[in-house]
């Protein structure tokens, strides 16, 4: 079996995060989770079992993880994983798959994405600054992402240069 529940897996599985566009509506959010977790169940890596878990946080964010301490994913097992998020963006109508915009926390506790000139505007209008929480969607390890280290100021992480 590879799919697990996700707080079984180590603190330094390999993880990959996805910031939806939007937030699904409920009906595609079921079917993203379905759809995923099926996936997930049948996942390898050179025909080896990938334990492997998901999680969906704060509306916005998809969180996939592997344990590779018996089976690490492969350049082609994460090509199929890719594809599949390229498949589930369609089923749910929203984007998984772009890097480029800016997730970040408003005073209120709302997450809101943005482009990155659109950070740089509101930064110069002083809507956000170097204390405004933001996601780091390039962590690796899911101890990051469980300890809140991927939710970090603006000032301490690659988004301040845009500020």
């Amino acid at each position: 079996m590879s799919l697990v529940p996700i707080s079984s897996l180590p603190p330094d599985a390999r993880t990959w995060c996805f910031g939806a566009s939007a937030t699904p509506a409920d009906g595609a959010l079921d079917r993203l989770r379905s759809a995923l977790g099926a996936f997930l169940e049948t996942w390898t890596a050179h025909r080896a079992d990938l334990r492997a878990g998901f999680d969906w946080l704060h509306d916005r964010f998809l969180v996939v993880a592997v344990d590779e301490s018996a089976a690490g994913a492969s350049g082609c097992s994460i090509d199929t994983l890719t594809a599949e998020i390229k498949r589930l963006e369609r089923e749910a109508g929203v984007e998984l798959l772009d890097a480029a915009p800016v997730w970040y926390r408003e005073p209120s506790g709302s997450v809101q994405r943005v482009t990155r000139e659109q950070f740089r505007r509101l930064a110069a209008e002083g809507s956000v600054s170097a204390a405004t929480p933001v996601f780091d969607l390039t962590v690796q390890s899911l101890g990051d992402v469980q300890t809140g280290n991927w939710e970090v100021e603006a000032g301490r992480s690659w988004h301040a240069r845009l500020l």
